[in-house]
């Protein structure tokens, strides 16, 4: 229970970093599945660095694992959620964000815990 509530923290955080490079590349006139993308980007290689220094500091991990993983899970699921809800049911792209965010943190963290910070067999 402690991992998944760093895991949280941690995503709490990344989230709120995603959702500012979104704003700002939306402001910018980038459109929403690229601006999305970005800051997924963004994203990731931020909470990747802090579940290495906190949440799985007990354990291995690797950056290309967490990029496979949790990354393309993210680019791909985020990407996926907001063509639903911006493009087809034309939600502001922050708040769709935010929605496709958290559907997308619980396959994020069973990828994390299960392989990218998998512990060493014996």
């Amino acid at each position: 229970m402690t991992r998944w509530l760093k895991f949280n923290a941690v995503g709490v955080i990344g989230a709120v970093l995603q959702l500012g490079v979104l704003a700002l590349l939306q402001r910018l006139g980038v459109h929403f599945l690229i601006a999305t993308a970005v800051a997924v980007e963004a994203a990731v290689l931020h909470n990747y660095a802090w579940h290495k220094r906190w949440t799985w500091k007990d354990r291995a991990g690797s950056l290309w694992k967490f990029h496979l993983a949790n990354g393309l899970a993210s680019v791909v699921l985020n990407l996926m959620w907001m063509s639903m809800f911006t493009g087809w049911l034309g939600w502001p792209a922050v708040p769709a964000n935010m929605l496709s965010i958290g559907l997308t943190s619980i396959v994020n963290f069973a990828l994390a815990h299960r392989w990218v910070f998998a512990r060493s067999s014996p």
